[in-house]
């Protein structure tokens, strides 16, 4: 009884856990590590609550208190009015759109990070092979001057939009006047 007695007060008790003293080796003290996190925490908290005791009365303070509200609202209004112009005026969106397609994906990489950044996001990226990226966009550049110029060329302000060509039926099917029975009767008198 007495050799059990010692054992298990050397394991569990006696002014010592080994046990637990073992596995705090290898693993956290999950109450410990929250009370240090805690502490953590309340340290920024003090120090970020100390930026604002300081009254804020320049210019200065007033133009970069604007400045750092801006990209929210300029982000989520410059996305609505990319749909609004992709409506409006389809032509010149797939136009910005053709070299929007010339972006390599690194830069895309990069946009990511910032913007994720700038919102308080971790994002951790990848090495890229930034030099194979860039050959493949590069060869979408044909394929992409022929879209646009496609594009171009489908404007009703474009000169000879509406060309016909060699075709004398379809020019004169263009300036025939087109039968309306709502302007005809329109025109007659009452």
């Amino acid at each position: 009884m007495g050799l059990m007695e010692r054992t298990f007060g050397l394991l569990f008790g006696n002014g010592g856990n080994v046990i637990k003293d073992t596995v705090e080796v290898f693993r956290e003290n999950a109450e410990a590590g929250s009370a240090r996190s805690h502490s953590v925490q309340m340290e920024a908290m003090r120090g970020h609550s100390e930026e604002f005791l300081v009254p804020r009365q320049g210019a200065f303070d007033r133009v970069m208190d604007g400045i750092n509200r801006l990209p929210r609202p300029a982000l989520a209004l410059g996305t609505l009015s990319l749909f609004v112009s992709a409506m409006v005026e389809p032509l010149w969106f797939a136009e910005r759109m053709q070299g929007i397609a010339l972006v390599p994906e690194p830069l895309w990489w990069l946009l990511g990070v910032i913007v994720s950044f700038y919102f308080g996001a971790r994002h951790q990226v990848k090495a890229q092979q930034f030099q194979r990226e860039i050959v493949s966009t590069m060869a979408h550049v044909p394929q992409v001057m022929q879209n646009v110029a496609a594009l171009r060329k489908m404007r009703a302000s474009s000169v000879g939009a509406a060309a016909t060509g060699q075709d004398v039926r379809l020019a004169a099917a263009a300036v025939a006047p087109d039968q309306n029975p709502a302007l005809d009767e329109w025109r007659r008198p009452a």
